[in-house]
């Protein structure tokens, strides 16, 4: 059995100096300490030895399995560092080499005008409010004094999913909405997209971008519109920004006014993009008319106020000089990487 334990503990030794990879020192591993390995199998022929002999050959079997413990916690530690190795070789950097550079997004001209005039309104008191761009036909037109069949919505022909729903055609409908749970004083803006059937062209497109607002109030009147959308202007575009109010109409406001400013293209001079006038139209406004007042529970014998639409694609056209609204949707890189 001495003789036996002796072959064993030999064996194993080369075996584990011999080893490449740590599946096979596992497998060498089972073999000889496993719970049928050969160390195993030698302990259970210990009941045919003397009671003198089993001490002395239990120790020499213990020094045998501590000695293969040690040659394969060694073998495993050579290995690791051989992987180690072999593995830092394989995944070596070249320094040397030049980096790659970081490609960093930026926000679109659409979403820069559109931060500056919600922060303009903010500084003025208003709340921004969003509503639905599906909307019901009630609150695109109905409520804003646009009954069915009324000439007036031929010029906003939209896109309908059934009878009574629709592509909001402009974001009164959250102004509508916010004066049916909200009373007075309101002073709001609704920005968000809106959708008419237009031929696409340098200032139309189908699917564009509306900043509606509205303020309600006692004693509220028409020079603090015009005060409101002055100041806009000007901080937009500048202390020299001028801008003119024509007669208008609108069913959901009385007295109403187009709103136009100097053409950002020629300076007031007379260009093809202003169609020679010097101005541009830029949005509709006028004091809320007093059948919208009272159809969202508004008493307008006791309250007034005004509201107006921005057509954000003109807004943004203004501020960086763009002379084609197409431009703004092309996704054109060379175009964006402008702003």
């Amino acid at each position: 059995m001495k003789e036996a334990l002796e072959k064993i503990r030999q064996s194993a030794i080369n075996a584990l100096n011999e080893a490449e990879d740590s599946k096979i020192l596992e497998e060498i591993r089972v073999k000889y300490l496993g719970k049928k390995g050969e160390i195993t199998a030698i302990l259970k022929q210990m009941g045919k030895l003397s009671a003198e002999e089993r001490p002395k050959m239990g120790q020499l079997a213990n020094k045998v399995r501590a000695e293969i413990e040690e040659s394969l916690s060694n073998a495993q530690t050579k290995i690791k560092a051989k992987m180690r190795e072999q593995s830092l070789k394989n995944e070596r950097l070249d320094v040397t080499l030049p980096g790659k550079k970081v490609k960093q997004g930026q926000l679109h001209p659409l979403n820069i005008v559109m931060s500056e005039i919600e922060e303009v309104f903010m500084g003025m008191g208003f709340d921004i409010v969003e509503g639905p761009e599906v909307e019901t036909d009630h609150y695109c037109f109905e409520a804003l004094n646009m009954p069915k069949d009324h000439p007036a919505r031929d010029t906003q022909d939209t896109f309908y999913i059934d009878e009574n729903t629709v592509l909001r055609t402009q974001t009164s409908s959250v102004q509508i909405r916010t004066m049916e749970k909200t009373k007075p004083p309101i002073r709001i803006i609704s920005p968000g997209r809106v959708y008419r059937s237009d031929t696409a062209d340098a200032t139309h497109t189908p699917i564009f971008h509306q900043i509606e607002g509205l303020v309600i109030d006692k004693g509220v009147t028409m020079s603090d519109l015009v005060g409101t959308l002055d100041m806009l202007m000007k901080r937009l575009y500048g202390e020299d920004c001028k801008i003119r109010l024509r007669p208008h109409h609108f069913p959901y406001t009385e007295p109403s006014a187009e709103v136009d400013i100097m053409c950002f293209n020629c300076g007031g001079k007379g260009c093809s993009m202003c169609k020679q006038e010097g101005f541009v139209e830029l949005l509709g406004a006028g004091m809320v008319h007093p059948k919208v007042l009272e159809g969202c529970g508004i008493d307008p014998e006791v309250y007034s106020g005004f509201a107006f639409g921005l057509g954000l694609e003109r807004l943004t056209m203004g501020r960086f000089n763009i002379n084609d609204l197409r431009l703004l949707y092309d996704n054109d890189l060379r175009f964006l990487k402008q702003f």
